[in-house]
């Protein structure tokens, strides 16, 4: 992965969108069933809305019924950083941008194909960019 992106809050604030600043920065989440890409069904990449990194391929998304995009795994290893997450009660594996630190969503354990993996990713968090595009 390149250099990390380091921006002050007041700058994250002037680039980002309310719904993203609220998942990206603060580990929001937004509600099931209601992320611009969770139907997404065309092919090609999802990027970091923070900073324009390739986090996933439409090659490994599927749909798991979960009300949230979901991939069986990032573009790359050195995509996404994972850190172990206590919160709500719950012990859960979050997802973050390995350029810019934002908050992606969860990966859980219960995926199909051979990794088992399902990364839980917030529309919010993503920018699409169609294979047709270039």
């Amino acid at each position: 992965m390149t250099d990390k992106i380091h921006l002050t809050e007041e700058q994250w604030r002037e680039k980002l969108s309310p719904e993203q600043y609220q998942v990206l920065r603060q580990s929001g989440t937004e509600r099931a069933f209601t992320g611009k890409y969770e139907s997404n069904k065309a092919e090609g990449m999802y990027f970091c809305a923070g900073c324009g990194a390739p986090l996933f391929s439409s090659e490994t998304k599927y749909n798991s019924g979960s009300g949230w995009p979901s991939y069986t795994a990032p573009v790359n290893a050195e995509a996404v950083d994972e850190h172990r997450d206590v919160s709500h009660g719950m012990v859960r594996t979050e997802v973050r941008c390995a350029k810019c630190e934002g908050h992606l969503g969860h990966m859980f354990p219960d995926g199909p194909g051979p990794s088992g993996l399902r990364y839980c990713i917030n529309s919010a968090s993503l920018d699409f960019k169609p294979e047709d595009e270039g």
